[in-house]
């Protein structure tokens, strides 16, 4: 199902007035690349880098390229792992948070 325009302007003035949001929403989907779901974990980051950051300033503070970033987190992307692991320390930077991994029982 595609996005609607409303959608992602939603999440982008949410984001922009509630910090919590954005906490939450960069947190979701480092969680969900930690669960095995790609697809999803990828979405959300893009949503997250489209509400807060923007792809033009992340590319400047990675040296990666706007396009190559887009389709880094795209429906098709593959991003390596030293890749996506720089962009989420960035990320955690920008937002002033650190994510921390934990072992917990099924």
């Amino acid at each position: 199902m595609a996005l609607t325009r409303d959608f992602k302007e939603t999440v982008q003035a949410r984001a922009a007035r509630d910090p919590r949001f954005r906490r939450e929403l960069l947190r979701e989907g480092v969680q969900c690349l930690l669960s095995g779901d790609l697809d999803t974990g990828k979405a959300v980051l893009r949503d997250y880098i489209n509400a807060t950051v923007g792809f033009e300033e992340l590319a400047a503070r990675t040296d990666k390229s706007p396009k190559s970033l887009m389709r880094m987190f795209g429906p098709k992307g593959n991003p390596q792992a030293r890749n996506l692991f720089e962009i989420i320390v960035y990320l955690q930077k920008k937002e002033g948070m650190s994510l921390e991994v934990r072992a917990a029982r099924r």
